[in-house]
């Protein structure tokens, strides 16, 4: 068979990782696999690069994606539908890996729908797709934003300040939960939960008096008062707000320099989050589902979306694994505020 493969939407570590697995596993079965260049933008526009062993082979170790990303919607027109398919059959396939997030998963499952063969790949740095226990991405840059944390406790501690550490996460708090936790930080704020500025106030003050410094942990889509009213910001092809102007940071430290007396500043670290090299978690588990796509492929099952349970890789539905986003969950919800100061 010709295979194809993407990658959708934000670029994580892990994504070259994905990508050799579906190669590695393909072609020791006897199939080859091309490259669509900058996720479904490609598919639209027949950009395709080659895909063997030897291009791969040390790629493992590597950020970003070297076939490129978009968040192109390709279904947001039914010209842009009839491209993709066309696109399909001129290019020879007999099937499509797409690998990405909920919305390159949602464009996946819309593909099957018309007549495509399909699987997907779970990706996300957000850890927000559905039946996956884990999605490469998070473990990566969750410590990456840890390590940040501990950089800024040490500015924090000599000058005596409350610093705010504002991460990705657009409706689900994961990696601000695994950052608060890991990093001890003073007080975190996850969109999952509605915004308590006395519980907020308390811990810092708190934390200030017992060792001088306070540091605070905060998801880019928590729900504090946004710089931007509603309806003001803009949005991407799969109609999500585009979170960069919200400023929760900077929000937050100006509440608790006027409210809590002490010297704030905040820290954004954005895109770096993104970059660098995978985790050895994050490679293992993109190299096991790039691997279980190219046999679902094989198997000649498709709709599938190769996911994590467990300790094993196994298949599930398109339906079963896009819906409403994964959320931090109460047990979870509770371990983070036994830590608060």
């Amino acid at each position: 068979m010709k295979i194809g493969v993407l990658t959708g939407g934000g670029d994580c570590p892990g994504l070259n990782a994905a990508v050799r697995g579906v190669v590695y596993r393909a072609t020791r079965q006897g199939h080859s696999v091309v490259g669509f260049l900058d996720g479904w933008k490609g598919l639209l526009d027949g950009r395709t690069m080659e895909l063997d062993r030897s291009r791969l082979q040390t790629l493992i170790g590597k950020g970003g994606t070297l076939l490129g990303s978009s968040r192109t919607n390709p279904f947001k027109t039914e010209e842009g539908a009839q491209r993709v398919l066309t696109t399909f059959r001129e290019k020879g396939l007999d099937a499509l890996v797409a690998i990405g997030g909920d919305d390159t998963l949602t464009a996946g499952r819309e593909l099957h729908r018309r007549g495509g063969r399909v699987v997907g790949v779970p990706k996300t740095m957000d850890n927000d797709v559905n039946a996956t226990d884990w999605t490469f991405g998070f473990d990566s840059a969750s410590s990456v934003a840890v390590e940040a944390l501990e950089r800024l406790r040490d500015t924090a501690d000599s000058h005596h300040r409350v610093i705010v550490l504002e991460v990705m996460g657009r409706h689900a708090g994961w990696v601000a939960l695994a950052t608060g936790i890991a990093g001890a930080a003073d007080y975190t704020l996850l969109p999952e939960e509605p915004f308590q500025e006395e519980d907020l106030l308390l811990s810092v003050k708190r934390a200030v008096q017992q060792k001088g410094y306070a540091l605070v942990v905060a998801s880019e889509g928590a729900q504090v008062s946004p710089k931007l009213k509603a309806g003001e910001a803009a949005k991407d092809d799969f109609g999500h707000e585009i979170l960069r102007e919200k400023g929760v940071a900077p929000f937050l430290a100006d509440l608790l320099e006027k409210k809590a007396g002490v010297e704030c500043r905040s820290a954004v670290i954005g895109h770096i989050q993104r970059g660098g090299p995978p985790t050895l978690f994050d490679r293992l588990l993109a190299t096991r589902l790039g691997a279980k796509a190219a046999d679902l492929v094989a198997a000649g099952e498709f709709g599938m979306v190769a996911v994590l349970r467990g300790d094993q890789v196994v298949g599930v539905s398109f339906d079963e694994a896009i819906g409403a986003p994964k959320l931090v969950t109460q047990p979870w919800l509770d371990l983070l505020h036994t830590f608060d100061s």
